[in-house]
């Protein structure tokens, strides 16, 4: 795999040389637009507001609004003269305490790859914060953006995982919470403890999968069999809000079918029927 960035990682005077691989991948079906009377597809242009014309890539300049429909152009050359320092340095400015990180402020992850002469500074790195349960928070320069990151353990590896500024944020004071229509009583308090409980298991994420884009890919293939002709509707199932007055009942009903014993011997009663069918 090809590192997207070389450097070191840096923290009083340790550097440790590193590269930065992918640790993420996107999985997203890429759809045309087509015009529908003959499924010709269809460009984007580059067209100026002012007239409607097309304006080709070498005439086309950065500029930042400063006011409305005021602009001021930006070159390559006053880009360069942004001259932020180590900007092929992983920069630890703190260590913290990685439960006191709210997790929203989490982003995108990369795998840290030591480099030649790195192993040994690498490891104990990894050593430290997997034994104190600590980050190092870091300021990177990747793509002549600056990034807040959180430079983690993950097994054997180290993780730098990029994280939003502050100021990049909404604050959770915009939001409502949302106000309690009746008074919550203990039974429901303990029945939905008593439901998660019974629905816990050991982390596994290979347990989910994307349902969605399994679906619509059958979907598509299925479209493709019959020749793009319509597809037969199906009635689709909508979860509507719980009752705060059934919520009792709801919570129970809830405990019962995911009772592991009543699990088991609801799929005892299918098993006859799928043979049946097959």
């Amino acid at each position: 795999m090809r590192a997207i960035w070389k450097g070191s990682i840096s923290f009083g005077l340790v550097s440790i040389p590193v590269a930065l691989q992918t640790a993420t991948r996107t999985e997203d079906l890429k759809f045309r637009l087509l015009r529908a009377k003959d499924l010709s597809p269809v460009n984007y242009k580059r067209v100026a507001a002012v007239d409607g014309k097309e304006v080709p890539w070498e005439q086309i300049v950065k500029g930042y609004e400063y006011e409305k429909q005021k602009f001021v152009v930006l070159k390559e050359e006053d880009f360069k003269r942004v001259d932020l320092e180590a900007t092929d340095t992983i920069d630890i400015v703190d260590f913290v305490d990685l439960a006191e990180i709210n997790p929203i402020y989490f982003h995108r992850p990369y795998y840290l790859e030591a480099q030649k002469g790195g192993a040994s500074t690498y490891a104990l790195l990894r050593q430290v914060l997997a034994d104190t349960n600590k980050a190092g928070i870091a300021k990177v320069i990747i793509r002549t953006r600056q990034h807040l990151a959180a430079v983690k353990t993950n097994g054997s590896l180290l993780v730098l995982q990029l994280m939003h500024f502050a100021d990049e944020l909404v604050p959770a004071s915009t939001i409502k919470p949302p106000a309690t229509e009746k008074k919550i009583g203990r039974r429901e308090v303990e029945m939905a403890k008593a439901l998660v409980n019974q629905m816990t298991e050991d982390w596994d994420p290979k347990r989910y999968t994307d349902d969605y884009r399994s679906a619509l890919m059958k979907l598509i293939d299925r479209k493709v069999k019959s020749g793009g002709k319509p597809l037969p509707g199906s009635d689709r199932h909508e979860n509507r809000p719980t009752d705060v007055i059934d919520l009792a009942a709801v919570l129970k009903q809830s405990l019962a079918e995911a009772n592991p014993v009543q699990k088991r011997a609801g799929k005892a009663k299918k098993k006859p029927a799928g043979r049946r069918a097959a």
